[in-house]
């Protein structure tokens, strides 16, 4: 058999349909030419059966909830049908049914909606059952479709009726080529069907078509629509013999049992049996038993430690299973199933020889997840028969289906971990692995060793923090198909308490230079590196983990100053490490509302080491200034070099409209062409003697033009415009009064300024005052204000005083910091103008409430949106929102903002608050919003309280605390 061609299955958006494309047995391509082409049956007859089947058929709107096994949170749509009117039966994909929790409803023809709970999803095949209540519809004669696996054969003309490409309803037409094509196979980490034979034909179905009725003309189901061709209009439809069994015990009340061996066969062709050891008189007789049959059933995987590990070989053909003949998956299957426990004899050949061994059943749902467990922002389950399979590896182990928090091992894979010791204690099965956690203290590192099932020969250990306080969710969920729903257990009231700290020493190892920078060497002494945790996505920040490096400015006081790349916001656990050695804890004292730094402040009494505050100049570089770098690149490895200012710049961190989020604004850059400098996200300029002139930062831009990478711009910070602050900070003053213009300044020419109507005598004036660059700053963007304030700056105004001062650079600006009002004069239309400008408390810039509602995150819009927009319709703003949630299913778009419920105006946080807490569970709600290109909309959203609750968080007193609303 050739080597199969496969492409990877998709489920984002409106697209659950399986995709894959595999060469037939023979090695030949089946092509829509070979197809045999039939007379078309009366049209009066399939008119009958399509109007049967039609009403019969349901569009799912539904969501997995959270990543669970094989599946990743998703909100889509597929089909199912009504399989039993009088119980609320309907038939899909187990795809779409999913592993996991889920969430959905069902849409019938006349557009009567009734919500829908999985009550059964299949270990292995494609297919699982939504149960509705029938009673919740009222103006549709239910009909259900009878299930006929029977009726397929080769030639028999079909109708594929779904929800094809997320229309509401698509007949497609084709005949069926095949009945023994092997399952297709999805790509590894996701669900793939196995163990079965399926049935092939062009219909050329999309996205959306999942667990669509294949009937034919008498409005027989006779297969189920499962996944299709990527390159070609091949369809592949899962035989229904499975679905009618399962259909039968569920009306019976009888337990759906399914057994297994744990190995994978694949049907080969008869001329590949032989060539790995079908003997001639056993094809012979396989042939005569089965006339209309291509092949037999070879084994193509054997799990290590399952039932049939060192009895069944890879390569053995199946001949018999208790002495009935196989040839087939279905009998395979039916054998099984009835035998769950027992034990049976099975009767293979390998190399011409036959070999008999009696083999115990194993029961395929003991193998199958029906629990996991949220602990640390992460989320566990024992390992699957599924991922299992994937990487011929056996069944046990912790599988860590969702790697975030404190188990985000790569930002580009949240799956395939497996987790073998926590604490350095053996963590074999979920069981034990709550025990383990359960003794470790918040805010604890510890070691851990894991596998990712991709590459299970490197073995990876790495020290985490186990981070409780801000995701302090310790829970088991359950499996409960009576209800539907995956029902929760607190496994922990509250985590141990964080171990006290006690103070350690660290070495420094200054840096070796030569006599005329010695006064450099013990810089080292001042840099600290710094680990950021950012659990909850604030303020439409992108990342969750950072480590970077900092400059201490006050050792005496434990402060240091850091990027705001890396340090955004104050929902974060900061640590700060000294010499790679030790590290302590900190905290954020004060954010700069517009110079792209933070100032964080840790405990110098833990600290033994001789950590060193530097030396730092009161005058500013100048374009041509030598100086001597020394940063940490993006290895985090120290490094030097000489450099000289090439510019000294006035500019704005560019805006992304997309998510917007803190940016550096009104800067005065200290600019350097140094390969070194660029390769660093932090550093330092100093003087010979150590003395710091620029600190060199990280400032975080737009996106790219794909949307797909943040750029990054790294720039000098001058001292002089950090200096009051430090000086401060040695008080232990923290700056807390700091004043802010709600507007943007942009550099121009003179030429440009002259144009615009700048007079001569100012021109004069500038060029007399200007020592380097001659430059006008003009109002590029004036921020929507906070209160009701006016500011009387207007886009386009050409500054040229503020309180009788000259404004040649970004520095000018800096009386708006401790001042209420400032005297302008500018140019506006070539007129000159006096204008009065408030400034705003920076106090009521940084967030300080954030709600959880539906699946989102809302909260006041900060000031990274309020300088972009010119106006806000509400100060309800949607800057997240979960995969799976109520808000994704119903269509909240990120950056919207939410002005009405139920359409009581609620455009205050706490108002919305008041008005959507007394709302019950599983109720409709209908929402006005506006979006970020202010264009107003209304939807309607379910509340879904048990996967997602409402709740707040506030800070209080510098402290952030939560509340949860049952």
């Amino acid at each position: 058999m050739t080597k199969r061609k496969l492409s990877n299955e998709s489920l984002n958006g409106t697209a659950p349909k399986r995709v894959a494309i595999e060469e037939s047995l023979d090695g030949e391509y089946y092509s829509e030419a070979e197809t045999p082409i039939f007379s078309e049956s009366s049209s009066i007859k399939w008119q009958e059966a399509i109007t049967k089947v039609v009403n019969a058929v349901v569009s799912i709107q539904f969501s997995h909830v959270t990543s669970f096994d094989t599946e990743t949170s998703i909100v889509s749509e597929a089909t199912g049908f009504v399989v039993d009117a009088a119980r609320g039966l309907i038939l899909t994909n187990r795809h779409v049914v999913g592993p996991g929790p889920f969430s959905g409803y069902v849409v019938f023809d006349n557009h009567e909606e009734a919500v829908v709970k999985p009550i059964y999803r299949d270990p292995i095949h494609d297919f699982g059952f939504l149960q509705f209540d029938p009673s919740h519809i009222k103006y549709l004669q239910l009909t259900q479709l009878d299930l006929k696996p029977d009726f397929a054969k080769v030639g028999t003309e079909i109708r594929v009726v779904g929800n094809d490409a997320g229309e509401k309803l698509s007949i497609l037409a084709g005949f069926i080529s095949r009945l023994d094509r092997n399952a297709p196979d999805y790509g590894v980490l996701t669900y793939n069907d196995f163990n079965t034979e399926y049935i092939q034909a062009a219909a050329s179905a999309s996205g959306g078509s999942s667990g669509s009725p294949v009937v034919n003309e008498d409005g027989y189901v006779i297969a189920l629509q499962a996944g299709g061709s990527s390159e070609a209009s091949t369809d592949f439809f899962l035989p229904v013999y499975r679905p009618l069994r399962a259909l039968q015990c569920i009306q019976n009340k009888q337990p759906i049992t399914r057994g297994d061996i744990q190995v994978e066969w694949q049907l080969k062709p008869f001329d590949e049996c032989r060539r790995l050891g079908l003997t001639l008189e056993a094809e012979k007789l396989a042939r005569e038993r089965f006339p209309s049959k291509i092949g037999l059933l070879v084994a193509e995987l054997v799990l290590p430690e399952g039932p049939a590990d060192g009895l069944i070989k890879e390569g053995d053909t199946l001949i018999s299973i208790n002495g009935t003949p196989i040839s087939t998956f279905i009998k395979v299957d039916e054998i099984l199933d009835d035998n769950v426990g027992n034990v049976l004899e099975f009767e293979i050949q390998r190399g011409e020889e036959v070999v008999k061994h009696s083999i115990k059943i194993g029961d395929l749902h003991a193998i199958t997840p029906n629990e996991y467990v949220e602990v640390a922002g992460a989320s566990f389950n024992d390992l699957s028969y599924q991922i299992a399979r994937c990487y011929c590896i056996p069944v046990k182990g912790v599988f860590i289906n969702d790697s975030l928090g404190s188990f985000e091992f790569a930002s580009f894979e949240k799956s395939g971990w497996l987790l073998e010791t926590v604490d350095d204690k053996p963590t074999p099965d979920l069981a034990t692995f709550i025990e383990v956690m359960k003794q470790i203290p918040d805010r604890q590192k510890v070691t851990i060793n894991y596998r990712h099932v991709s590459d299970l020969h490197t073995e990876n250990i790495q020290v985490i923090y186990i981070e409780r306080h801000w995701q302090s969710t310790f829970r088991k969920a359950i499996r409960n198909d009576e209800t539907g729903l995956w029902d929760f257990t607190d496994l922990q009231d509250k985590p141990l308490p964080p171990l006290p700290k006690e103070p350690q020493n660290a070495k420094f190892i200054d840096l070796p230079f030569d006599e005329e920078k010695q006064g450099c060497a013990s810089l080292v002494r001042s840099f600290v590196q710094i680990k950021v945790v950012l659990p909850i996505p604030m303020d439409s920040y992108p990342y969750r983990k950072e480590t970077c490096y900092g400059v201490v400015v006050d050792a005496e006081n434990g402060y240091v100053l850091v990027s705001r790349r890396f340090v955004p916001h104050d929902m974060c656990d900061l640590f700060v490490i000294f010499a790679e050695s030790i590290d302590v804890p900190a905290e954020v004292v004060f954010l700069h509302p517009n110079l792209n730094y933070a100032i964080i402040k840790y405990d110098p009494s833990l600290v033994l080491a001789d950590v060193k505050t530097p030396k730092f100049s009161n005058k500013p570089l100048k374009r041509g200034d030598k100086s001597y770098f020394i940063g940490y690149n993006y290895n985090l490895r120290l490094v030097s070099d000489d450099v000289k200012v090439s510019g000294i710049s006035s500019l704005n961190i560019p805006a992304t409209s997309l998510s917007p989020r803190y940016r550096g604004t009104n800067l005065e850059c200290v600019l350097v062409d140094n390969k070194i400098c660029q390769e660093c996200n932090t550093g330092v300029f100093v003087d010979n003697d150590g003395t710091i002139r620029s600190f060199w930062l990280t400032y975080l831009g737009e996106t790219n033009c794909d949307q797909t990478n943040d750029i990054m711009y790294r720039m000098g910070l001058d001292v002089v415009d950090v200096i009051d602050v430090i000086e401060g900070l040695k008080a232990n003053k923290v700056p807390d009064n700091l004043r802010l213009l709600d507007a943007e300044f942009t550099s121009m020419t003179v030429l440009q300024g002259r144009t615009r109507g700048v007079p001569k005598d100012w021109i004069e004036r500038f060029e007399q005052a200007c020592d380097d660059e001659i430059k006008f700053l003009a109002v590029d963007r004036v921020a929507v204000p906070i209160h009701k304030h006016v500011n009387p700056l207007k886009i386009g105004d050409i500054i040229l005083s503020v309180n009788g001062e000259i404004v040649k650079t970004m520095r000018d600006f800096k009386v708006m910091y401790t001042q209420e009002k400032l005297n302008f004069k500018v140019i506006r239309q070539k007129k000159e103008l006096e204008l009065v400008v408030p400034t705003v408390d920076t106090k009521s810039i940084n967030t300080s409430h954030i709600i959880f509602w539906a699946g989102a995150i809302l909260q006041i819009p900060h000031f990274g949106v309020r300088q972009i927009m010119e106006n806000i319709p509400s100060q309800v703003y949607v800057t997240r929102k979960s995969a799976g949630g109520p808000a994704t299913q119903y269509g909240i778009a990120t950056n919207s903002f939410i002005t009405h419920v139920n359409d009581v105006e609620t455009k205050e946080l706490q108002t919305f608050m008041d008005v959507v807490k007394d709302i019950p569970d599983n109720t409709y709600i209908k929402l006005r919003l506006v979006s970020f290109d202010n264009v107003p909309m209304a939807i309607s959203i379910k509340t879904n309280y048990h996967y997602f609750p409402t709740s707040e968080m506030k800070r209080v007193n510098g402290v952030w605390e939560e509340k949860e609303y049952k």
